[in-house]
């Protein structure tokens, strides 16, 4: 069987830790910040783990970095 491919997409938006868990970037934060609550723009600064689904996703998409 030749190698899989890996999503050139998900590997330059998403990290996958040592511990299996994957991060990536804050939804939302594109533009509209007026619009937002400070809270909501301080909390989303750097990188979040991502839900447990959508890990699931992104590590279809790399599937040599698990």
């Amino acid at each position: 069987m030749p190698k899989m491919k890996t999503k050139s997409s998900a590997k330059k938006r998403f990290k996958v830790t040592a511990t299996g868990k994957v991060v990536g970037g804050q939804a939302g934060k594109r533009h509209g910040m007026i619009k937002r609550s400070n809270d909501f723009v301080r909390d989303a600064r750097g990188t979040q783990v991502l839900s447990k689904p959508d890990q699931k996703l992104a590590k279809q998409f790399m599937p040599y970095d698990r």
